[in-house]
């Protein structure tokens, strides 16, 4: 009974362990994602440390690949001080992920009012420009999100641009994908986006940061049963005389 209990909690955690490989993959996937995706809408939201539980999970991910290894080498080779280490190492992972949670939910919370700061700058820096960076950011959010200006489009009428272009319009991104010949005329109310920007990039960003805080979560629940597999494994080295019977390949008397 004991070789038997003992060797299914090795078989256990060497599957923990390839888990954790494919755990580093999606935590560093997640993490690029969010990067790429800040860059989308970097001008909506000026506060960097944003950043910080994107990069943080990077940082998880390569360590859980680390962590992967030295934990298979360890419960093959039935090492102790490896075993050890796993778990101290498989520990400091876990704090930093509730870390990971507890940035993701303050700077969650602080996402509207920093939309709200300078979505007005960004609208009133659009020039139409594609080599205009603030241009393109609008255009692509327009798009993206399917709205029009920072409530409605008429927003544009307090703009820099549509008092300088004079025509009554607003940019062709608030034009809707299925009308043809759009020209973003104001006189055409029906063929524009009838909802405004700021809330929907609001919830964009929620939605990022929410993304990273599930996957620290889910992956800090899975990391808590490794540790616990690894405890089991130390624990019966220590007390099982079956377990140094493995590590010899000796048999009862």
């Amino acid at each position: 009974m004991g070789q038997c209990g003992i060797t299914s909690s090795k078989t256990v955690l060497v599957f923990l362990n390839l888990i954790f490989w494919a755990a580093a993959g999606i935590l560093c996937y997640v993490g690029a994602y969010v990067f790429i995706t800040y860059d989308d809408y970097d001008h909506f939201f000026e506060d960097v440390y944003t950043l910080i539980p994107a990069v943080t999970i990077i940082a998880v991910g390569g360590l859980l690949f680390i962590i992967g290894l030295i934990g298979c080498c360890a419960t093959i080779r039935e090492s102790r001080s490896g075993l050890a280490t796993f778990v101290v190492l498989l520990l400091l992972v876990f704090v930093t992920e509730v870390a990971v949670v507890v940035f993701g939910y303050i700077y969650r919370s602080k996402v509207e009012d920093e939309v709200n700061h300078s979505i007005q700058k960004v609208y009133n820096e659009y020039n139409g420009t594609n080599t205009d960076a603030p241009s393109r950011a609008i255009d692509y959010v327009q798009r993206q999100l399917h709205c029009c200006g920072i409530h409605n489009y008429s927003d544009w009428r307090n703009t820099r641009w549509f008092n300088e272009s004079r025509n009554n319009s607003v940019p062709v991104s608030c034009c809707k994908p299925n009308i043809s010949n759009c020209t973003g005329s104001l006189a055409h109310p029906g063929d524009l986006y009838p909802e405004g920007c700021e809330a929907l990039v609001v919830k964009k960003l929620k939605e990022i940061i929410m993304y990273v805080i599930w996957a620290a979560l889910t992956f800090a629940a899975i990391q808590v049963f490794g540790m616990l597999c690894a405890f089991v494994v130390l624990c019966r080295r220590s007390r099982d005389p079956a377990y140094e019977l493995l590590m010899t390949g000796g048999t009862y008397a």
